[in-house]
């Protein structure tokens, strides 16, 4: 169905020559009917999510390797340890349809990397990085050694110490 603007067909009303009334009627409600209504507009509000890093290690070995891990969101209020089982219902149900059935996942990389987001998303599992990505691990200490640096007050001026 073809779309036109009310303007335009108030143009072709007025020049068949249609009562000033009538036509403002009209128009009137065409303009109501075309209102969007509140209801339409009105969305759930989007749940709240918390970001998780899913690490690769397979060895066992987390502080001496190279790591890589891909980022997942969960809901904020879920818990983070149930990140795995929302993957692997991600799994499961792309396993099952047909593009899976051909070419069926068989790791949790391989789910996260081919895997579509809509199997996920039943699971309120949203992935955010496709391919691993670099973790770096830390001890989460700053050294105090090996960086000298000169604290410098800028409110003096000349750098004198005068008072």
């Amino acid at each position: 169905m073809a779309k036109i603007e009310i303007s335009r067909v108030a143009e072709i009303l007025k020049k068949h020559k249609i009562s000033p009334a009538l036509l403002r009627e009209i128009v009137e409600e065409l303009n109501s009917i075309t209102q969007p209504s509140a209801d339409d507009d009105i969305k759930p509000p989007a749940p709240k999510k918390q970001f998780v890093v899913l690490l690769s290690d397979p060895a066992g070995q987390l502080p001496r390797q190279d790591l890589t891990g891909w980022v997942v969101q969960i809901p904020e209020n879920a818990s983070p340890h149930s990140t795995a089982d929302r993957i692997f219902k991600g799994a499961y149900d792309f396993n099952a349809s047909k593009r899976g059935q051909l070419l069926p996942v068989k790791s949790v990389g391989e789910a996260l990397e081919s895997g579509s987001a809509k199997y996920f998303k039943e699971s309120e599992l949203w992935v955010k990085t496709k391919t691993p990505v670099a973790v770096v691990v830390t001890d989460n200490v700053l050294p105090k050694d090996e960086f000298k640096v000169e604290k410098v007050d800028r409110r003096r001026k000349n750098g004198s110490d005068e008072e």
